[in-house]
Order: C-alpha cells, then sequence, then structure tokens
C-alpha cells in the first residue's frame, strides 16, 4: 500500500488510484467530507473550516476548500471530471465539534454540518453515514479500493468505520 495522502486543513485530495488512502487529522469544529464512486473506484476527501464563501470572498477564491459552499462543490467538479456521476457517490462526513467553544458561543461546528447538509440536498444527496459533534477531535480516512471510511478519535488506537 502506497503512503497515504494527507488532507490538510482547508484542502482536499482525490484520485483514482486503487492503493490510495485518503487521510485528514485534526477534525475539531471542521468537517471532513469523503465521497467515493464504487463503480469507478474514484474518491475525494475535503477538509473544511467555515460554513460560507460570503465570510471572505477574496479568501474563498484563493483557497475555495476552506469553505464548505465552494468546497463541495469543488470536490465534486474534480469527481465529475474523472468520470463520477452524483447518484452513484456514497457520501460520509465527520468532525463538527464543539472543541474550543465549551458554551457554544460561535458554534462553528454546528454552523458547518447545517450548511453541508444545505449543499448535499441541493446536489440531491444524503449523507451515508456520518460521525458528527461531540467534544473531541477526530482522524477521517477514505481507502479508494473498497471506499471504506473510517474514524479515529484523538488519543484513541483504534478505529471504527463509518
Amino acid at each position: 500500500m502506497a503512503a497515504p495522502l494527507v488532507v490538510d486543513i482547508a484542502d482536499m485530495k482525490f484520485s483514482k488510484a486503487e492503493q490510495d488512502v485518503l487521510i485528514t487529522y485534526a477534525l475539531g469544529s471542521c468537517i471532513g467530507v469523503s465521497a467515493y464512486d464504487p463503480e469507478l473506484k474514484v474518491g475525494a476527501l475535503l477538509h473544511f473550516m467555515l460554513p460560507e464563501s460570503a465570510l471572505d470572498p477574496r479568501k474563498a477564491q484563493e483557497r475555495p476548500y476552506m469553505f464548505a459552499d465552494t468546497g463541495v462543490h469543488e470536490m465534486f467538479k474534480h469527481l465529475a471530471g474523472m468520470g463520477s456521476k452524483s447518484k452513484r457517490l456514497i457520501v460520509k462526513a465527520c468532525g463538527g465539534s464543539n472543541l474550543m467553544d465549551p458554551n457554544g458561543t460561535f458554534n462553528i461546528g454546528k454552523r458547518n454540518y447545517l450548511a453541508l447538509k444545505k449543499i448535499l440536498w441541493r446536489f440531491n444527496i444524503i449523507l451515508k453515514g456520518e460521525d458528527i459533534g461531540g467534544t473531541a477531535s477526530r482522524n477521517m480516512s477514505l481507502r479508494l479500493d473498497s471506499g471504506d471510511v473510517s474514524v479515529r478519535y484523538s488519543g484513541i488506537k483504534e478505529e471504527r468505520a463509518l
């Protein structure tokens, strides 16, 4: 197996190589979104930070993966360019915790999740798996050979399937 392709914060990676594993770390209030086409065995993993690009349009142009709306759109565009059809995509999400905001003052995690659900609704896509909320940081990975998505909580060695 090849070394994992690491998806940084406000980043996205995609692949069609079956040996690849896409992984992102430290999902706190950020959300990781995986999309996998089982017919073509292509997939992508996005790590976005904020719900809407309208918060900073200049930054959204420079870093579209920072925001849910521009990031998810770009992810689906890349997958379509690889021949994927949205009706075949298996989409899963993880993160959206209240890690740095215990009193819920800003609710970034919740706002990120609601933005994601709204965007997916527009694409007529329903999440097939999710691990959202709470107060822990998580890592998320997508295996391209099988489409398996796993989550690992910080400080815990075992992964669980999503």
